[in-house]
């Protein structure tokens, strides 16, 4: 009754899949790789990786506050070669650096708090209750993306 091979399309693996190879085609069909230079084949990667950020970001639509800060930070890097950091992020990323909270039993997460504010795309602006939702939706989509990109890897690779 249920087919492995037909994937729910509200799903966000089939969101994403849709998307991402959408993207894959637009890649593939721009300019061909002309040689297997460090310098093209790293161009290649990051068109691959942009394509697999957005696809996920839009995937999600903006129901997560990592979705919305990564497709900004992906549409301001397109008008920009460097994203530049605004003195809001600055000074956010200064306060969160400096303060450690005290959880129920006494033991401070301020470091890893602003590691994972590192990590998480809008994380910096993100309280700690929100920082650790974000971040588990966020492992969530990363497994996604990873499984989805394997399973081209070996569909490519047969």
């Amino acid at each position: 009754m249920n087919n492995p091979h037909h994937m729910n399309p509200r799903s966000l693996k089939s969101r994403f899949t849709t998307r991402f190879l959408r993207a894959l085609t637009k890649i593939r069909a721009q300019k061909p790789i002309s040689s297997s230079s460090p310098t093209e084949i790293f161009r290649r990667y990051r068109k691959i990786k942009v394509a697999a950020d957005k696809s996920m970001a839009y995937s999600v639509r903006s129901r997560k506050t990592w979705s919305r800060a990564m497709l900004w930070k992906l549409r301001s890097r397109s008008h920009r070669r460097r994203p530049v950091k605004t003195k809001f992020r600055q000074s956010v990323m200064k306060n969160t650096k400096t303060t450690t909270t005290t959880g129920e039993d006494g033991v401070g997460f301020g470091v890893e708090a602003s590691e994972l504010r590192e990590l998480v795309p809008g994380g910096e602006a993100m309280d700690l209750c929100n920082l650790l939702d974000e971040t588990a939706h966020y492992i969530k989509c990363l497994t996604t993306q990873v499984q989805v990109m394997k399973k081209i890897a070996d569909f490519y690779s047969l």
